[in-house]
């Protein structure tokens, strides 16, 4: 049997933000500017709310802990991330242990996370995969709105981490044929997308993408990325080589695309600081990501891809 969940209200489209209906007393999380944050909300049409808007990215559990100190006190009727992958994850974590609802409201259109139980946070230092049931929202709002004023490397950044999580999601051991034909269709979307400049589809295809890889798991190439997002390299960025090296070890239906995305995207070479065998021990223990690779994975093909990556030889 398989099983697959995913938000129990999602809302998407033009308007999608300003015709939802919010609850009184809710909490927004956001780790954006006052200025673009107060833009959103007004766009929102919310009219009773706290804003807290100090959560730094790329969040850790003391941020979280930090949050849940500060409102648990004020019977919120609900926590919404309003912004990139890290407000919609610190929102998901604090709303599943302040056992609220939440309301999840993605800004740049690449990780997903608005649709699925994931949640990244960093630990000591290091980032670290959650999954649980509790982490998925009760409400998704998809809206292309955001693209507007959105900076071109977040923008980048935000669609390539779509690409690998939709290709990286249909060649998972955990998929099924319904993940697989969301993964597909959603790489499919965002190809012809990046490849033909039409923007304004890279939320869609990325909503598709979160309720396909959502449902399975990313691989190898999500294993890579964390030895250069922990160097400070932007998760979407650190994916452009990391998963286009990942997908020709696998010998990915998607490698030879992937790669023109990449290439049309315009993104530079990485360089990994540490040395490689020490990053590919760290990658070892990346159980969540190595265990669902379509092909087992040693510590000397890590030291490869590494290799690979730091040479430029996609």
């Amino acid at each position: 049997m398989f099983s697959v969940k995913i938000p129990k209200v999602i809302n998407f489209g033009k308007n999608a933000l300003s015709e939802t209906e919010y609850p009184k007393n809710a909490l927004i999380i956001t780790t954006a500017s006052k200025d673009l944050s107060y833009k959103w909300i007004d766009k929102m049409k919310i009219q009773d709310y706290i804003l807290h808007d100090t959560v730094m990215p790329e969040p850790s559990i003391d941020d979280i802990n930090s949050v849940m100190d500060k409102h648990k006190s004020k019977n919120l009727s609900a926590i919404i991330g309003l912004g990139g992958g890290s407000s919609l994850d610190v929102a998901k974590y604090s709303s599943a242990k302040m056992h609220t609802t939440k309301i999840l409201i993605p800004t740049t259109f690449g990780t997903g996370a608005e649709m699925t139980t994931y949640c990244v946070l960093k630990f000591d230092g290091k980032k670290k995969l959650l999954r649980e049931d509790e982490f998925l929202a009760d409400v998704a709002i998809v809206d292309s709105y955001f693209l507007d004023g959105t900076p071109e490397q977040i923008i980048k950044n935000s669609v390539c981490d779509a690409c690998a999580q939709a290709t990286e999601g249909y060649d998972s051991k955990l998929g099924n044929d319904f993940t697989k034909t969301l993964c597909k269709k959603a790489f499919e979307i965002l190809y012809d997308a990046i490849m033909n400049n039409k923007p304004e589809c890279y939320p869609y295809g990325s909503m598709l993408s979160g309720m396909g890889f959502g449902n399975c798991s990313t691989t190898l190439g999500h294993a890579l990325s964390y030895a250069y997002s922990n160097e400070g390299i932007p998760h979407g960025y650190s994916l452009s080589s990391c998963t286009t090296v990942a997908h020709k070890f696998n010998k990915s239906i998607f490698y030879n695309e992937f790669k023109e995305c990449i290439e049309k995207l315009g993104f530079d070479k990485l360089n990994l600081k540490i040395p490689i065998d020490q990053a590919a021990d760290i990658i070892m223990t990346d159980v969540g990501h190595l265990n669902p690779n379509p092909i087992k994975v040693n510590k000397n093909d890590i030291m490869k891809c590494l290799t690979d990556i730091n040479n430029g030889n996609l």
